[in-house]
């Protein structure tokens, strides 16, 4: 599997970034049917390993969803790959296809993707309309600080600072209400003006899920800044499928396989590489919950 750090100009690129977190319910352990790379799908997708599978990532996200020209890079990426090589597809056959937080349910509704690997979030509403496979990840909310910050260590620690977080989000509000009501709350279009702002002193950290923080911060690249590795939110990131899918457990089993064989801690290490970043090893890897009856 190819893993690239996204250079620099990542960051420029994500200007319109805007992402609010969804907070989400841990998932059960379920049964899981064996699958194997000669297996292939047919479920919402040209099917069989003469055909393509289309898969819903972010293009402007990096260190999970990122698109350079013709390559796309990132942890979601990764994970996707990995899965997609499970059930019987090779790279080649992955169709990339941009997914909008605002679009995911409407393109999986509608038959525009197969399945979606999105930081997306598995919630009680969200079940309701489509199925999730996973989780594969579960982030929280975290800082983003610069590397010589010593007195950040978690978001009681920002009375009297200032938060940067993007407009429409409602991480930076959370903090105001829940943990320092003396903070100065800073909105920008996108993190990438929200990390200019933290290099340059204008604002003390940066806010939104952890593994988000830490793309950001590798794509940058310096080593200027790191995550500060004391979440308080749990976001369980799933691979969001089509109403009634019967790939669930198929996903699961090749997500676990992912746990099982070090590819999943590397693809993370590769993707968060010089931030500080480590998983929330009480939740991570996650339970893989239990699938819908199709």
């Amino acid at each position: 599997m190819k893993r690239t750090r996204v250079a620099f100009a990542a960051i420029a690129a994500v200007g319109a970034l805007t992402l609010a977190a969804c907070t989400a319910e841990p998932g059960d352990t379920g049964d899981d049917e064996t699958t194997g790379a000669e297996e292939t799908t047919d479920d919402g997708g040209d099917g069989g390993q003469d055909g393509t599978i289309r898969i819903g990532i972010k293009f402007d996200q990096p260190g999970l969803g990122f698109q350079d020209g013709a390559e796309y890079t990132g942890f979601d990426v990764d994970v996707a790959t990995y899965v997609a090589e499970a059930l019987g597809y090779t790279a080649d056959q992955i169709e990339w296809v941009e997914t909008p937080s605002a679009n995911r349910e409407t393109m999986l509704e509608g038959g525009q993707v197969d399945m979606i690997f999105a930081t997306y979030s598995i919630t009680d509403t969200r079940d309701e309309v489509v199925d999730f496979a996973g989780p594969y990840f579960v982030a929280g909310q975290d800082l983003l600080v610069r590397a010589d910050e010593t007195s950040i260590t978690g978001p009681d620690d920002l009375n009297g600072k200032n938060l940067c977080s993007v407009a429409g989000s409602t991480s930076a509000q959370r903090i105001q209400d829940d943990f320092a009501d003396q903070v100065q709350l800073i909105e920008q279009p996108g993190y990438s003006e929200c990390i200019q702002y933290l290099i340059g002193g204008q604002v003390d950290a940066v806010t939104t899920d952890d593994i988000i923080l830490a793309g950001l911060a590798a794509a940058e690249g310096s080593g200027a800044m790191v995550v500060v590795g004391n979440p308080f939110s749990e976001e369980n990131y799933g691979v969001g499928l089509p109403p009634g899918s019967d790939q669930c457990e198929p996903i699961n089993e090749a997500i676990q396989a992912m746990f099982d064989d070090g590819s999943w801690e590397a693809a993370i290490e590769a993707n968060t590489e010089g931030t500080g970043f480590t998983p929330n090893a009480d939740l991570n890897p996650p339970e893989l919950r239990e699938c819908a009856a199709s």
